[in-house]
C-alpha cells in the first residue's frame, strides 16, 4: 500500500547513502550534545553548524523549499528519503532546528515576499540561527495569557517582557516572538507575531544550567527593545493564528520542514546491545524474561513509527474521516517512545545507572542517563504530552472537552 520507489528514487537513495558514508564527520574530541536543546559551547556549535552547511551545499536540506528562496524545488519525497538515510547513517543532527522545522515553514506560508527573501536561505545555510520566544515564567501551557508587550511607535515596536526556555538564544540571530500588542483585547486576539533580531540594545540573555550540567536553555529579558515594524508576520492582532500554525510545524502536524533530524539517533537495538552487556544477578540482563518482554515492546513501537512515517503518503486513504491524524500523533508518540526507551535502558543498568557521562565505569559512557533526563525537553516542549492528548481527543476524535 505504500508509495513504490521508482528507479530514479532508488538511485537517489543510493546517492545519498554513498555521500553520507564518504562525508560523515569524524567524532570530535569533545562531547557532543544529545540534541539541539543542549548546545552550550562554541566548539559544539561550530561543529554542528559546519555539518549543516555541508548538508545544504550537497543539496540535502531544503530540497522541497522553493528555489527562489534558496531551496532546491524538488518533490517532498526526495527530502524524506534524504532524512531516512541521515538517520540510518547516524550522522550528526542539524543545529538550526527552530529555523528549519518551524520558523522557516511559517515564514514561507505566512510571511511577506520580502521576509521570505530576507530569511529563508540563511536558515538553510545556518548563517543565521533562530530561537523561539513563546513561553514565559508564568505562562507556558497557557501561552495565550503571556504578558510580554509590543507597543507601536511609528515604524517600530517597543518590546518589554520576559521569555524562558529559549533554546539557542545565545547563538541566535533572530527569534520568533509572540507578544501582546493590545492589552484590552481578548487574550487570543491581542497577540502579534514578530521576527525579532537578537542583537539589539535592551536584550539580556541568561543561560540556564540543566540538571545534566549542560546548557542550551536560556531566559531572555526585553527592556524597551526597539524592533522594525516590518518584522511583523501577518496583521497586528493575528499572532495567535501564526503561533498555532508554527506550533503545528513544531509538532509535525503539518509537513514542509527543511529536513535533517533534531537529536542523536538512538534505537531499541542499541538497548538490546546494552542488555547484553549489563548484568543482573550475575547474568546478562537480556536473559531476564521481563527485560526481554519490554525490549520486544519497544522494537514493535520503533517499527510502528517507521511504518507510520511511510503511511503519511496515503493518510487520506487510511483515515478519510480524520485527516492528519498520523501527523498530529507523531510528536506525542515519538517523544514518549524515546523517554520510555531511555528509562528502560537506565533501569537495565541496575546500580550502574547512578554513574554519569565521564565516569570510567559508566556503561555506554552514560549516554542513556543523559538521554532520559534530556527527554523531558521533548515531552514538554511544543506542548506537553497532556496537551497533545487533548488536541488528539478534541480536534481529531471529536471528543467533548473535559
Amino acid at each position: 500500500m505504500f508509495v513504490q520507489e521508482t528507479p530514479e528514487l532508488r538511485e537517489f537513495r543510493a546517492e545519498v547513502a554513498n555521500w553520507l558514508r564518504e562525508n560523515k564527520p569524524r567524532p570530535p574530541k569533545f562531547r557532543l550534545p544529545m540534541s539541539f536543546l543542549e548546545v552550550g559551547t562554541d566548539e559544539q556549535f561550530q561543529y554542528l553548524r559546519d555539518w549543516q552547511q555541508k548538508l545544504y551545499e550537497a543539496g540535502y536540506l531544503g530540497m522541497a523549499w522553493p528555489r527562489e528562496y534558496g531551496g532546491y524545488g524538488k518533490p517532498q519525497i526526495y527530502q524524506d528519503i534524504a532524512n531516512e538515510e541521515m538517520a540510518k547513517a547516524r550522522v550528526p543532527f542539524v543545529i538550526n532546528v527552530i529555523g528549519l522545522s518551524w520558523a522557516g515553514p511559517a515564514v514561507l506560508r505566512m510571511g511577506t515576499e520580502k521576509q521570505k527573501r530576507r530569511y529563508i536561505k540563511k536558515i538553510l545555510t545556518a548563517e543565521e540561527i533562530w530561537c523561539q520566544g513563546f513561553s514565559e515564567p508564568d505562562y507556558g501551557s497557557d501561552l495565550a495569557s503571556l504578558k510580554t508587550t509590543a507597543r507601536r511607535e511609528g515604524d517600530r515596536y517597543i518590546i518589554n517582557g520576559h521569555k524562558i526556555w529559549t533554546t539557542l538564544a545565545t547563538y541566535a540571530k533572530h527569534m520568533i516572538l509572540l507578544a501582546r500588542t493590545d492589552p484590552e483585547a481578548p487574550k487570543y486576539r491581542g497577540l502579534s507575531f514578530f521576527l525579532c533580531p537578537m542583537d539589539l540594545p535592551g536584550i539580556e540573555i541568561r543561560p540556564i544550567t540543566k540538571m545534566t550540567g549542560e546548557l542550551g536553555f536560556n531566559e531572555v529579558i526585553f527592556d524597551d527593545v526597539s524592533i522594525p515594524a516590518d518584522t511583523l508576520v501577518g496583521q497586528e492582532g493575528q499572532g495567535w493564528l501564526v503561533a498555532v500554525t508554527t506550533l503545528a510545524y513544531e509538532r509535525g502536524a503539518i509537513g514542509g520542514q527543511a529536513g535533517g533530524h533534531p537529536s542523536q539517533i538512538l534505537t531499541a537495538s542499541d538497548v538490546v546491545e546494552l542488555a547484553r552487556e549489563a548484568r543482573r544477578d550475575g547474568r546478562p540482563a537480556i536473559e531476564d524474561p521481563l527485560i526481554r518482554d519490554e525490549l520486544v515492546k519497544f522494537l514493535i513501537m520503533e517499527r510502528t513509527i517507521e511504518l507510520n512515517r511511510k503511511r503519511l503518503y496515503i493518510e487520506k486513504l487510511l483515515t478519510p474521516g480524520r485527516p492528519q491524524v498520523l501527523r498530529f500523533m507523531s510528536k506525542l508518540f515519538h517523544s514518549e517512545y524515546i523517554q520510555g526507551l531511555s528509562e528502560l535502558a537506565v533501569r537495565i543498568q541496575g546500580a550502574y545507572a547512578g554513574l554519569f557521562a565521564g565516569d570510567p565505569c559508566a556503561l555506554a559512557d552514560g549516554i542513556w542517563q543523559r538521554s532520559y533526563m534530556n527527554s523531558f525537553g521533548f515531552t514538554i516542549g511544543g506542548g506537553t504530552s497532556e496537551i497533545q492528548r487533548n488536541i488528539l481527543g478534541e480536534r481529531i476524535l471529536g471528543l467533548a472537552k473535559g
